[in-house]
């Protein structure tokens, strides 16, 4: 059950630039506002792991990612809205419209749109998408209880949102719209 003083809660950790935690789909992720530099650096730190890596970012619907989806195809429109929302992130060419510390500083970007009823009301009530990231450091397994994000990160994180997985065996899928390669997963 979706708390709305929860989510209301969250969005203002969000507002202020707060990094956060939040269960999805299969493991427990952190993620605060990917055009938040300080915000995002703070993540970055929190799990020891390279902006060059790049980071995903997740939303409640493809509405919030209309502004990214411009150079597709109809054919990769409609590939994505064929497994959106669900547990599948999509690599796909962000035309500069993002910043390098989302990014990794590549031509493209991890995109999801998640069927977990907490994420996407969290990104409905947050009016647009967040960094998605497993919540975890770097080389650790991902969190899989709210227990466990507490051991890794204690009060180093300015808000939990409690709530259970999503049913996923682990971290999404990751493929490239376009050359249809499966970066993991798959």
């Amino acid at each position: 059950m979706i708390n709305p003083l929860q989510i209301r809660s969250a969005v203002r950790a969000l507002n202020n630039g707060g990094v956060i935690a939040y269960p999805t789909e299969g493991v427990w992720g952190l993620g605060c506002d990917p055009f938040d530099a300080r915000a995002v650096n703070r993540l970055l730190q929190l799990k020891h792991r390279d902006m060059a890596k790049g980071l995903i970012l997740v939303a409640a619907d493809l509405a919030q990612f209309v502004p990214y989806l411009c150079a597709l195809s109809p054919e990769q429109r409609t590939q994505l809205e064929a497994t959106w929302p669900g547990p599948q992130t999509w690599l796909i060419p962000h035309q500069n419209s993002l910043p390098a510390w989302v990014t990794g500083g590549k031509a493209k970007v991890a995109l999801r749109v998640s069927a977990h009823p907490m994420v996407s009301a969290l990104c409905r009530s947050y009016g647009r998408p967040i960094i998605s990231t497993s919540a975890n450091p770097s080389g650790r397994p991902a969190a899989s209880t709210a227990l466990q994000v507490r051991r890794y990160f204690g009060d180093k994180l300015d808000y939990v949102l409690q709530g259970k997985l999503g049913g996923g065996s682990g971290p999404t899928p990751i493929r490239d719209l376009v050359t249809g390669h499966w970066l993991r997963g798959g």
